[in-house]
């Protein structure tokens, strides 16, 4: 009987808790709709090559026979490495004779591997033609000599090896340079950016909301606005004092992927850690304002699926131009979608402050926006 009353209760509070129903029963139908969406869409990747005007006809005519490539001819002479950095290349191609110098940006695995498959597969290719053009020459030969037999009845002496024969033997190589780390490059390499700003997000998130609805369940907040304080400044010694914590975080979390886990950086270390930050204060913006919406540490778990977890899908997990037309527009809604893309760049890339500036604005601007709404929030609370 006593646990039937337990019972009875816990379905009495959930039945008044309609919010609480909506997201038990609605958010995950929502994330599995979401999810199917996303991952319907085509897999398939394009990579962006560059070549010079080092690479011979017979190469250029394969390489743009591939499937999933795109080619870009560059007549300056800039280094391959200066060229995939200004147009975001997948890699660059040169060609010293037989052999194929193939420069990787190495950023994205999927696009790597589509361009190794083509290079491998333009090669044998290469090498297919050049044996039956080499055969056909020998063919032709042997008739000639044939022909010249029988109308000599003699057996000729012995002949060296005809050009043909020797340019049989000359093979098609490559050579693989790699900008970013090598090419035992990972899955977990190139998705260490959107996971550091994902991580950085979360937590914040979490922290910064779960302690704010503290103060309020605790009467500790309504005391404070009973004193002559403005909102702005409750609003402000919350993000300093909070922000201290997401500034030591941030740095522990650099430190650890630079020095344990050995993640090459290409770009200024200071960017990404400027990135981070941002990252982390519009977390906590949003976690504050969430707050100011439950009215329990359980609720406050709820809004996870509906804010938190849809951002990871979008910062390039799933690559946004893959996506339908109005997926796309949802991703440019999201924080961490210009947050991951600001630590991409500068990690795997090498990108500068000039060349990820918009994303750190618009990261900034979604934390004046969501600073505001806190401040305005807080009107609900003030009883004085």
């Amino acid at each position: 009987m006593r646990q039937q009353a337990i019972t009875k209760r816990i379905l009495l509070q959930l039945r008044r808790d309609k919010r609480t129903i909506a997201l038990i029963f609605f958010a995950p139908l929502m994330l599995l709709t979401l999810m199917y969406f996303l991952f319907q869409q085509s897999s398939d990747t394009t990579a962006t090559v560059g070549y010079n005007q080092s690479v011979s006809a017979p190469v250029v005519k394969q390489l743009k026979k591939a499937k999933h490539v795109k080619y870009v001819e560059y007549h300056d002479q800039q280094t391959p490495k200066k060229h995939i950095q200004n147009a975001d290349l997948t890699g660059f191609i040169k060609q010293d004779g037989h052999k194929l110098i193939v420069t990787y940006q190495n950023a994205d695995q999927s696009k790597t591997a589509v361009l190794k498959q083509t290079i491998q597969g333009v090669m044998g290719k290469l090498q297919a033609q050049q044996l039956t053009s080499a055969l056909a020459k020998q063919v032709r030969a042997n008739e000639k000599i044939m022909t010249t037999m029988a109308q000599s009845s003699q057996i000729p002496a012995q002949k060296k090896p005809t050009e043909t024969g020797e340019s049989a033997k000359v093979k098609y190589s490559s050579q693989a340079k790699y900008i970013y780390s090598n090419g035992s490059a990972t899955f977990f390499t190139t998705m260490l950016p959107v996971l550091m700003g994902f991580i950085v997000f979360f937590f914040v998130f979490l922290i910064t909301g779960m302690s704010l609805l503290g103060e309020r369940s605790s009467g500790t907040l309504e005391r404070v606005l009973a004193t002559p304080i403005k909102r702005w400044e409750v609003i402000a010694g919350y993000i300093q004092g909070y922000g201290l914590f997401a500034v030591v975080q941030t740095l522990l979390i650099l430190s650890y992927t630079i020095i344990v886990l050995k993640i090459e950086i290409l770009g200024a270390l200071w960017l990404v850690g400027l990135t981070d930050i941002l990252i982390a204060l519009v977390a906590l913006s949003l976690g504050l304002f969430v707050s100011t919406f439950a009215a329990s540490e359980f609720q406050m778990v709820q809004f996870i699926p509906l804010l938190v977890l849809p951002q990871i899908f979008f910062a390039g997990i799933v690559p946004v131009e893959n996506m339908a037309g109005w997926l796309q527009a949802i991703a440019h809604v999201m924080p961490l979608y210009y947050g991951a893309n600001a630590l991409s760049a500068v990690i795997a890339k090498g990108a500068t402050f000039s060349d990820v500036w918009v994303n750190l604005s618009v990261l900034f601007g979604f934390f004046i926006l969501l600073t505001g709404l806190n401040i305005l929030g807080l009107k609900r609370y003030r009883k004085v």
